[in-house]
């Protein structure tokens, strides 16, 4: 092998291991692109799609109070215009920045009309877990709606 043709044979793999030491140190790569749609993406306190999503489902209803920190939204008493002799309060918390199922809380208070007052009545456990279920669903869709955006 001839001088000249070993000089450029050194050459070209001194280039190749300067390349190879650059893409090892990630000099020739893109820096990964965060995933702005992640569960726990927040400027508020708590999930931004559970709280979203409980403010969606809660809309039919008078708000109280809403606190984004501590993840509490309060209805004032609602009554349905088909069955006015009853009345239903709801508290719904979010209890974590992750979007799970345990994340979320919903109570009721509900009342019926007998004799000119408002008496308390039971709420039954089903409504309660269906408006869980629904607010879960928002929240699910609303991130896949973020993550295919």
């Amino acid at each position: 092998m001839s001088h000249r043709a070993f000089t450029l044979t050194a050459k070209t793999l001194l280039v190749g291991f300067s390349s190879l030491a650059l893409v090892a140190c990630g000099g020739g790569q893109e820096r990964p692109s965060a995933d702005l749609a992640a569960s726990n993406v927040t400027t508020i306190g708590v999930n931004a799609y559970l709280w979203r999503a409980a403010l969606d489902t809660l809309s039919f209803a008078p708000l109280l109070q809403t606190d984004s920190a501590g993840g509490v939204i309060v209805t004032d008493w609602y009554a349905n215009p088909d069955n006015s002799a009853e009345r239903v309060k709801l508290t719904v918390s979010i209890l974590d920045q992750d979007l799970r199922a345990d994340a979320i809380r919903v109570a009721a208070s509900r009342q019926v009309a007998a004799g000119g007052q408002w008496v308390d009545a039971p709420v039954q456990a089903a409504t309660i877990q269906k408006l869980e279920d629904i607010i879960l669903t928002k929240a699910r869709d609303l991130r896949r709606g973020a993550v295919g955006s």
